[in-house]
């Protein structure tokens, strides 16, 4: 089935919705330099968009556990206090989610952000409404993303092959693969590695969201 005729989109949330990278780095950095990572270290902290927190702490850092917990509290009592500057939807996106609900297509989303940043955020954009379904790392029960895509999945009461993915690092076309549903991978985020969505399995990539757009849109 053409990618344009799945009835069910499954998007993530960072990076393939909203533009976050800018203000999850600059929270991120500014935890982390209190607590003591030097320069080198910092370099990498673009590595924690994609994986839940606090185990993005622990899988980039190498935080011992407890530590992790701890700068995720202060990491969220900073990201809390932003306003709809540190996650913008991405331009042309508004109209993308809206032309594919007029189509008819069912929207959702897996994602391992918080559930209440993920619906703060669509507000924020005036997207909320577009979609059936908000999967989130609360709503997983310890699963991850895959849960979310399952869950989202049997709420539309459609079959995997009805249904794509869109995400932009490793991790959604991992958790797609597990569902056995395709996943479109996107640049236009700037978060993933040379190679990564390729190596990943993507069925296709997106540099933009214009191009995103002819892949999902009926011609």
């Amino acid at each position: 089935m053409n990618l344009s005729e799945r009835s069910v989109i499954i998007f993530d949330y960072d990076g393939t919705i909203a533009d976050t990278k800018a203000g999850i780095v600059a929270t991120a950095t500014t935890v982390l330099r209190e607590w003591g990572l030097g320069p080198e270290e910092l370099s990498r902290v673009s590595e924690l968009i994609g994986p839940p927190f606090p185990q993005a702490f622990e899988q980039v850092f190498s935080l011992p556990h407890e530590d992790a917990i701890k700068v995720t509290q202060r990491y969220r009592d900073i990201y809390t206090r932003l306003g709809i500057e540190a996650w913008p939807a991405f331009p042309g996106m508004r109209e993308l989610l809206e032309e594919l609900h007029a189509e008819g297509r069912r929207l959702t989303i897996a994602s391992s952000k918080k559930a209440s940043l993920i619906n703060r955020g669509l507000a924020d954009n005036g997207l909320l409404g577009l979609f059936e379904f908000v999967g989130a790392q609360d709503d997983s029960k310890g699963h991850g993303k895959v849960a979310a895509i399952r869950k989202a999945l049997s709420l539309t009461g459609e079959e995997p092959a009805d249904a794509v993915m869109v995400g932009d690092r490793h991790h959604d076309i991992e958790a797609a693969s597990s569902c056995r549903i395709d996943c479109i991978g996107v640049r236009y985020g700037g978060t993933d590695q040379p190679g990564e969505l390729e190596e990943a399995g993507a069925v296709a990539i997106a540099q933009t969201v214009e191009e995103l757009r002819a892949l999902l849109i009926h011609k």
